[in-house]
């Protein structure tokens, strides 16, 4: 099965080159927990919910350690309820890892506390 059939299994596609083989099950099944995911490891990308595509989305971006983020309207499709509590995740392992993110949004309340904002609607 390909990688992307086979959900997190393989890791190969997203985590960075440098973590062992044998870490790779590890690491993604603590990503997948601290993101409200646990026991989805082996889970068909194709049953997941919009909103569980959304965050398996973001936590494969965060497990590939990228040296910037550009995040584009990142919690739009989660509810309201899981939406608060994810954007605090997000921001915490942003700046856990110290990953400069630039975050576009018609949400205010994406915006996290001591983060720079751009209003496109002051630009006229």
């Amino acid at each position: 099965a390909s990688d992307r059939r086979r959900g997190f299994q393989s890791g190969r596609a997203f985590l960075p080159a440098d973590v062992q083989r044998s870490q790779r099950k590890p690491r993604v099944e603590q990503a997948l927990e601290r993101a409200g995911l646990a026991g989805f490891y082996r889970r068909d990308p194709a049953t997941l919910s919009g909103g569980q595509r959304a965050r398996v989305s973001l936590l494969r971006a965060l497990l590939a350690r990228p040296r910037a983020l550009l995040l584009d309207e990142p919690f739009n499709r989660l509810d309201v309820a899981l939406r608060a509590d994810f954007r605090r995740w997000v921001f915490n392992e942003l700046a856990r890892q110290a990953i400069p993110a630039v975050l576009v949004t018609h949400d205010d309340q994406d915006t996290p506390v001591g983060g720079r904002c751009l209003h496109m609607r002051l630009w006229q």
